[in-house]
């Protein structure tokens, strides 16, 4: 792997980092594995080339991408730590992500198994719907963009990253020249989209499209259109049908080639009206559970992008504020399903410490002193969902509070205080399903990443993850 030049070496300071190991390279920059000893924690350092510095153009490109990215907050966008430059040279500090891309894991394992495939996309669906809401189109998905985290005992966490070439809906042409000469193709050949190619206008369903392109990907080995030279790919993209998953996969059905021919249609309009609709389409009809974001959910509000000025050291919703006290009634809301019923014996909330979510909480910019530690080592524990509801929360022995999903830890352990005392209510309906309540704490509640509003039910899916607090993660299960 060749490095880009940047002048640093192992053990070399650079911008507060002591550098580490060169991790890889891109088009016009370094990545490296480094440590900042005042924050005591290893990063991704991101590094833009010497040759590269008095280039203005890409200096502007590079820093603007620590400002797109840190516009929307989820929990599947890789998270930013900081940003800056040393002697003009721009920096971005980025999560360390320790297991590689999907690139890589496909060019050593080779296709991956619907459940896997699809436990990739959905998140990554996600994360796009939020960054398009919060007007911005990545322009570059493709799976050496897709970083998946791993460690003993828990699943793996995919991150999209990479938002270099991302820009605002509305100044997408790629003929508008600010950062791109008139003309000039930005992306990768093998994921982009045909009005991307052309210099068309650009907006969500391009990264739909690439995300199809990444789907078949994942789930025969190979990239949609394999030609030997760049033009060839691009003409392929423009103008030939994709190619039947079917005939690499004989083992999936006919409907994954309808869903992907949709997702990867030339006209943009003709694409689904979002990534995660695709993603669920593809989930459908590989036969798969459905990953809980669309369907019989309600809407969800759009992710708002932080303002101008807004401070950024942490996320907004997580003030240690005193919270909702007030018990609330143990009835039916307004819309709830009917007949709530004890069907339910099934499912279980299994609660555990999220390190993911926890950085996508705290930044960079926060004083040692101000950050609560994340707790290392936190048992995870299994909550039997039975009975017509179940508040989670915090227990309160003088206010006289018992969550039934408490989340207080026994024997004295971190509590995350940012978990509200009476912070969520889960409702059994017909059936044996469930569905979940925000009860209007300030710090708010996450399904799959996405953000409740005070009132909003959410029927609930097997593998759903809620996020709350600062750290603390449910994954609802049916066993």
């Amino acid at each position: 792997m060749n490095q880009v030049p940047t002048g640093l070496s192992p053990q070399s300071r650079f911008g507060g980092y002591r550098i580490e190991e060169f991790i890889g390279a891109g088009g016009m920059a370094a990545v490296y594995r480094a440590y900042h000893e005042g924050m005591g924690r290893e990063v991704a350092l991101k590094v833009l080339a010497t040759a590269l510095a008095g280039d203005q153009a890409f200096v502007r490109r590079f820093a603007r991408e620590a400002h797109l990215v840190a516009k929307v907050e989820h929990p599947h966008i890789i998270p930013v730590y900081d940003a800056g430059d040393e002697r003009g040279v721009p920096y971005i500090a980025m999560r360390l992500v320790r297991g590689g891309d999907l690139r890589a894991i496909v060019s050593r394992e080779g296709y991956m198994s619907a459940g896997r495939a699809a436990a990739f996309l959905s998140p990554v669906a996600s994360a796009l719907d939020s960054a398009h809401e919060a007007g911005l189109v990545h322009r570059d998905v493709k799976p050496a963009n897709m970083l998946v985290d791993v460690g003993r005992g828990r699943p793996e966490h995919v991150y999209l990253s990479d938002f270099g070439l991302a820009r605002g809906v509305d100044t997408v042409s790629l003929s508008t020249g600010d950062l791109t000469t008139p003309g000039q193709f930005m992306g990768t050949p093998e994921y982009a989209a045909p009005e991307q190619i052309t210099g068309g206008e650009v907006n969500g369903r391009a990264d739909q499209y690439a995300l199809g392109c990444v789907a078949y990907t994942l789930l025969t080995g190979q990239v949609p259109f394999a030609r030997e030279q760049a033009i060839a790919v691009m003409y392929a993209q423009l103008y030939d049908a994709p190619p039947l998953v079917t005939a690499t996969r004989r083992d999936l059905s006919g409907a994954v080639d309808q869903v992907l021919a949709r997702a990867m249609e030339k006209k943009a309009e003709a694409r689904f009206d979002s990534c995660i609709a695709f993603a669920d389409a593809l989930r459908d009809a590989l036969n798969l559970p459905g990953w809980g974001t669309t369907g019989s959910l309600p809407a969800f509000p759009p992710a708002v992008p932080r303002q101008e000025g807004q401070q950024s050291s942490a996320y907004s919703r997580t003030q240690l504020a005193p919270r909702q006290q007030g018990r609330e009634q143990s009835q039916a809301p307004p819309g709830a399903p009917p007949n709530f019923v004890s069907r339910v014996g099934t499912w279980t909330a299994v609660v555990a410490a999220d390190r993911a979510y926890y950085d996508s909480v705290w930044a960079a910019d926060m004083s040692p002193d101000e950050i609560v530690p994340f707790p290392a080592g936190t048992p995870v524990r299994r909550f039997t969902l039975a009975g017509g509801e179940l508040l989670i929360g915090r227990r309160s022995v003088s206010r006289n509070i018992h969550p039934e999903i408490d989340l207080t830890l026994p024997n004295g352990g971190p509590t995350d205080v940012g978990v509200s005392r009476l912070h969520a209510k889960l409702v059994s309906g017909p059936e044996g399903s469930w569905s979940l309540i925000d009860l209007g704490t300030e710090n708010g509640t996450l399904v799959n990443g996405r953000e409740m509003r005070q009132g909003d039910i959410v029927p609930l899916r097997d593998g759903d993850r809620i996020n709350l607090g600062m750290w603390t993660v449910i994954t609802i299960t049916r066993e």
